[in-house]
């Protein structure tokens, strides 16, 4: 090797394969072309979204104001073009990018990228899936006075950062809520911010109205019990739905405690366990609710059941050694008149669920001692057996509704396989929280820039669950598969278990000459079944 030879070793890891999706969508040119390129800046605002994205997917924990730091030892011009320098990756550059976003609108700009996604790869929408979940947040977010409470769901104002309802047990921080739409394989099609205070009731109806309107799709939207209700079914009237109905409904609670569901011989066992059903059981009622007819389908689960037995169980327990101590307690006042007695053994009563106190007698004390006769009550404590009885029958059913019947019946198993794949949006919510992720982030002091954050945070999810998705289609049409943590061969490994096995790899530059380092046939295998958008950032193409 010649003595004037220049060498350069950079990494490049999993970031080759952030960078060929972020790429193959588009994300680039389309955040160019919504905020267009002003030829004195060293970085555009959809090159620097790009490393924003690829921060976020480094799963290294590093708030913004690190992030050029993030690319000092990556092969940064390679990632996101000749000429592009770290230190052009700045919190002043970042900060003006996110305020342009916040300016053109997030969720516009949101929805041009989902679109280029979904006609890019396909994307299945039959079903649509919502839900919401709280994000808290450090720091004062002092929100304007007076400010006027909006209620149309795309917001002109910022969010209110405030206390409300936390899902993450934090209810001593402030909090912003975040709902999101997402596929059946858990790709985000619309997220929004919402006020820390917000309920889920009042917004679910009018955010499924919203992205119909955005989204030019006959989707059929699931959603949890607080979607349920007299208004929300009116306002989504014109979409197809499926919804869990919750108990608080008299009907609902009726039919729970009532309908006999039965036993099911073992032919329709071994085809529900195909469906992934297994332990299931059903019937149907057909029901006019908030004017709308319906599919009821009272669902049965063995394993819910079970647990909420043993629940039940330990509810009795606790019952009981409550009521035992009120007795206790009851035996040891007296009392001026049988009548105030009595009261005081009713109001007890009242607060009682599964046991109460009869009355045994109402007694006058020896009068040797007082002047005043006083008076004792003696009780006996009994099971509330038809209570119980209503609560093990109820145990492990729940019901799900759905505005599609007559022609356009559902099969009960497809009603219920949709609605347990609501658990995709409980997915994306853990990949979100990942202290791994852009936690740090949320450090940014503009109620503005932490919905920013909240809609860059949404398109990780999209470029890492289409990464994923892409991986797991290729394996399962070529019938192969790669190893998995475990050693052993899966076709459905996760994306960041992909990204853990391209950790090591460099790219070497040689007096300009550029080579790949560590490249292994592995790894080769696994790009192969990845777009050719991120084979090239390895020099395969």
């Amino acid at each position: 090797m010649s003595p004037t030879s220049e060498i350069k070793i950079k990494n490049i890891d999993h970031l080759g394969i952030v960078a060929g999706l972020i790429d193959e969508i588009g994300i680039v040119e389309i955040i160019n072309s919504k905020l267009g390129i002003d030829v004195r800046e060293k970085i555009s605002a959809g090159i620097l979204v790009k490393a924003i994205l690829m921060n976020g997917l480094g799963f290294v924990s590093r708030p913004l104001y690190l992030f050029s730091q993030f690319f000092e030892d990556k092969g940064i011009e390679t990632l996101l073009g000749t000429g592009i320098k770290a230190d052009y990756i700045n919190d002043d550059k970042i900060g003006r990018v996110m305020d342009k976003l916040y300016k053109y609108g997030l969720n516009k700009i949101f929805m041009e990228i989902v679109l280029a996604a979904i006609k890019k790869f396909q994307i299945d929408l039959k079903y649509a899936h919502l839900d919401s979940t709280s994000f808290h947040l450090h720091g004062e977010y002092k929100n304007p006075q007076n400010q006027k409470k909006e209620t149309e769901i795309i917001k002109s104002l910022p969010v209110n950062i405030t206390k409300g309802y936390s899902r993450d047990h934090r209810s001593d921080l402030k909090q912003v809520v975040c709902d999101v739409i997402v596929n059946s394989e858990g790709l985000p099609l619309y997220t929004r911010a919402g006020d820390g205070n917000e309920a889920d009731k009042a917004v679910f109806g009018k955010i499924l109205v919203e992205f119909k309107k955005q989204i030019n799709f006959d989707s059929i939207m699931v959603c949890d019990s607080a979607l349920y209700s007299q208004e929300n079914l009116q306002l989504i009237k014109e979409l197809k739905w499926i919804s869990r109905v919750p108990m608080t409904i008299k009907k609902a609670k009726e039919l729970v405690q009532s309908v006999e569901i039965a036993e099911i011989d073992e032919l329709k066992k071994k085809s529900r366990a195909a469906l992934k059903l297994d332990g299931y059981t059903w019937k149907e009622e057909i029901v006019n609710y908030a004017g709308i007819k319906q599919t009821w389908l009272i669902v049965s689960s063995q394993k819910r059941k079970e647990s909420d037995l043993r629940q039940l169980e330990k509810q009795i327990k606790r019952a009981k050694n409550q009521v035992e101590k009120l007795l206790k307690e009851l035996n040891k006042e007296r009392f001026n008149s049988p009548e105030s007695a009595r009261y005081k053994l009713k109001s007890i009563n009242q607060k009682l669920k599964l046991f109460e106190i009869k009355e045994i007698q109402v007694s006058a004390e020896d009068k040797s001692t007082n002047t005043q006769t006083l008076y004792q009550i003696e009780g006996v404590i009994h099971q509330k057996l038809s209570e119980i009885e209503i609560l093990r029958k109820s145990a492990g059913k729940f019901i799900l509704a759905t505005n599609l019947v007559d022609d356009n019946k559902l099969e009960p198993s497809e009603i219920l396989s949709n609605y347990k794949n609501q658990q995709s949006c409980e997915r994306g919510f853990r990949f979100l929280k990942d202290p791994l992720f852009f936690a740090d982030s949320f450090f940014v002091e503009s109620p503005k820039r932490v919905e920013t954050m909240l809609c860059l945070m949404s398109l990780s999810l999209l470029v890492y669950s289409l990464g994923q998705r892409q991986v797991r289609n290729q394996l399962k049409a070529a019938q192969v598969g790669i190893k998995s943590q475990l050693g052993k061969l899966t076709d459905r490994p996760t994306l960041r278990w992909i990204f853990q096995v391209f950790e090591g790899i460099h790219i070497l530059t040689l007096n300009g000459a550029n080579q790949i380092v560590n490249l292994t046939e592995e790894r080769n295998f696994i790009l192969k079944n990845l777009p050719s958008s991120c084979q090239k950032y390895y020099l395969l193409s």
